[in-house]
């Protein structure tokens, strides 16, 4: 006769040295924590809402034969604690202006709380103004966002550490960094130097060498124009050794693809590069061998120039 332990049952039989497994949780409903998707990404949504045993939330989201985005939630939020999951990727503005019709939908259909999460947070790399008369994009989106209503926005691996004070709400930002590390640790790579591609990006690998205990470089780079970058030289020894580009964000590959050939140039073995945001856009995937675009992360770098994708990571754009 067939018998049904409890949770408790099971973890006495399990032992008090043994430790329970995370395992995703069976289809619940509840009517105070709900989880909304925009038409970005709903695949980890999706993801999200198996792994915590939850069914993603209906909203209606379509455009008028202008283009003009229409958003509609077909289920009751009247205080819940909702999460809307809407990465800006490409088309930007487009997923973008979801996320805010969204968020005023749920607003002014009496949510308790809203928050807004963006595993990758567009205008991000536009937190300054280095240039006469140019907007700080990274800070004016964050204002949106405030202003249609969102009470608090997750983002993983923001470009930069300030866009958090941007936001007169709170911000929890998130970091790739723990899984990127596993990944790699498995590969146990020889003689392993991380290399930051630019000067912002040292903090990064600092973390990230520290985590594989390993060497540090930097790449002198001199930005010429937007998605233009000529490297400099590089600050550290890599002769004869296997070296990791660890970034935020890859978008035509052009930093990455020179910060390669110059690590050769310089004696190195192999060159390894991983990222959290793989946007890729124009040469970067025309750039790589038919097929290797399959994942977020780990491209190895044959003689500095090409590489092939390993999904180290969800596809979090």
């Amino acid at each position: 006769m067939a018998t049904l332990a409890t949770a408790t049952e099971k973890k006495i039989q399990a032992g008090p040295d043994e430790k329970s497994e995370r395992k995703p949780q069976r289809a619940r409903v509840d009517d105070k924590f709900k989880i909304f998707s925009g038409s970005a990404n709903e695949r980890l949504a999706d993801d999200v809402c198996e792994f915590l045993g939850l069914t993603r939330n209906q909203a209606l989201v379509t455009r008028f034969k202008d283009g003009e985005a229409y958003v509609q939630i077909q289920e009751n939020v009247r205080g819940a604690d909702v999460f809307v999951i809407q990465p800006t990727s490409r088309p930007v503005d487009e997923h973008l202006m979801e996320l805010l019709l969204m968020i005023d939908a749920l607003k002014r259909a009496s949510a308790r709380r809203i928050t807004a999460v963006i595993p990758y947070y567009g205008y991000g790399r536009q937190d300054r103004k280095d240039k006469p008369r140019a907007p700080i994009s990274a800070k004016l989106v964050a204002d949106l966002l405030t202003t249609a209503g969102a009470d608090r926005a997750l983002l993983i691996d923001p470009h930069a550490p300030q866009i958090q004070g941007f936001f007169n709400i709170p911000v929890d930002p998130l970091f790739a960094s723990p899984v990127l590390v596993d990944y790699f640790k498995k590969l146990t790579l020889p003689n392993l130097t991380v290399v930051s591609p630019d000067a912002g990006g040292v903090e990064r690998a600092r973390f990230f060498a520290k985590k594989m205990d390993s060497a540090l470089a930097i790449v002198d780079k001199r930005r010429v124009e937007a998605n233009v970058a000529e490297v400099m030289h590089v600050i550290g020894d890599v002769q004869g050794r296997t070296c990791l580009v660890i970034d935020d964000l890859i978008d035509t590959a052009g930093t990455l693809v020179k910060t390669a050939a110059a690590l050769m140039e310089n004696g190195a073995s192999e060159v390894y590069a991983c990222c959290s945001h793989p946007v890729l856009s124009g040469p970067a995937v025309s750039g790589f061998p038919s097929g290797s675009a399959s994942g977020s992360t780990g491209d190895r770098c044959d003689q500095g120039v090409h590489g092939a994708i390993h999904g180290a990571l969800p596809a979090f754009e």
